[in-house]
């Protein structure tokens, strides 16, 4: 392909001494121009950390279903080779701008954004007008591709995953984070006791519980799955149940009334961690299934049970490990076990089968 070229309209810029340039690259273009399959890149030259496909479908599924209004990031690259860049006037502005021009034979490998570049090609067999969409691609110029790998570093060294319950805070589109939200804003315990940005509590925080924790509970509540469609009418039983739960939780009242501290009651007591609030959620489910009418009359229950760290007879290989309070799935429906049979409700067989593993495993 020597003489045939790639041309993007772009920006031309400088950091540490070199020329880089943003260009707009159409989405059909995108899927063309680079190495992707690491079949193809050795090993040494790789300058991504290995294709995750099970991310790739969910990226494609919100560009497809979000048409009108999705957002896509930049994408980085590099480039083996040369580039000519023809500047539309003389300018000192007019420097800048102009049409990056990269030889068709050029090896272009991405430091940042594979997932979305794999996500872009499943995306458009699904919606093919996305393929006249742009994505703004920045290119480094890396001859012998002998700074790819550190450039991935440096680009991935300083990046920090926003927290869960940040996202749930932000998400517009996610149902349950809505429900979270509307929990947290209805629920009279909740309000004011929320971390609304972290996923976890500090041990000077006077907050009780974390939007991320209450996403994750309403949604054990209502058995929805992640990106499952929630009613109004779900919304409001949901904040209803929740409701009652504060009022069979007299703690929980008395730290919103500032009678008890926060951090007392997380050093103390299980019922201030996101176990018991997930297995009440999970145990919630099931109680109102089974007792249509008379679930709030079973919640009061709840005020009787033993909560304490300290009774580790009854909690410890549950809500705790080794002493530590622990969030892991079996935690969670070992709490709710013995929430269900603490307010009247039978277990089910799997339920059942995970108790005998339990007293198996203290034996």
């Amino acid at each position: 392909m020597e003489g045939y070229q790639h041309s993007f309209p772009a920006l031309r810029g400088t950091q540490a001494g070199s020329d880089f340039f943003v260009a707009m690259c159409p989405m059909k273009l995108l899927t063309k121009i680079f190495v992707f399959d690491e079949d193809e890149v050795p090993p040494e030259l790789r300058a991504q950390r290995t294709l995750n496909k099970h991310r790739i479908p969910e990226i494609a599924r919100y560009l497809a279903d979000n048409r009108e209004s999705y957002v896509v990031s930049a994408l980085t690259a590099s480039v083996d080779t040369s580039v000519t860049f023809q500047a539309e006037g003389s300018g000192i502005g007019s420097r800048t701008i102009g049409t990056l021009q990269i030889p068709m034979d050029a090896r272009l490998l991405i430091n940042d954004g594979q997932h979305r570049r794999a996500a872009i090609e499943e995306a458009i067999k699904e919606c093919p007008e996305l393929r006249d969409d742009h994505v703004p691609v920045i290119f480094f110029v890396d001859k012998g591709l002998e700074r790819s790998q550190q450039m991935f570093a440096d680009l991935n060294k300083h990046a920090i995953r926003p927290s869960d319950s940040l996202s749930t805070l932000y998400d517009q589109r996610d149902p349950s984070s809505e429900l979270a939200r509307y929990v947290a804003m209805t629920v009279d315990g909740f309000k004011g006791m929320t971390e609304m940005e972290k996923s976890s509590i500090s041990n000077r925080s006077t907050k009780l519980f974390t939007l991320s924790g209450i996403k994750h509970a309403s949604r054990a509540l209502l058995r929805k799955g992640k990106r499952d469609d929630i009613s109004q009418e779900e919304q409001t039983f949901a904040a209803d149940f929740w409701s009652e739960v504060v009022c069979n939780m007299p703690d929980w009242i008395q730290a919103k009334e500032r009678k008890l501290a926060s951090s007392d009651l997380r050093q103390n007591y299980v019922h201030a961690h996101g176990v018991a609030l997930s297995a009440l959620g999970a145990a919630g489910a099931d109680l109102v299934a089974t007792h249509p009418k008379a679930w709030r009359q079973k919640l009061k229950r709840l005020g009787t049970l033993d909560w304490s760290r300290s009774n580790e007879e009854l909690w410890e290989g549950r809500a705790m490990t080794h002493g530590r309070i622990s969030k892991a799935k079996v935690n969670i429906q070992l709490t709710a076990n013995l929430i269900k049979r603490h307010i009247g409700l039978a277990l089910n067989p799997e339920e059942d089968e995970l108790e005998r593993s339990l007293v198996n495993s203290s034996d």
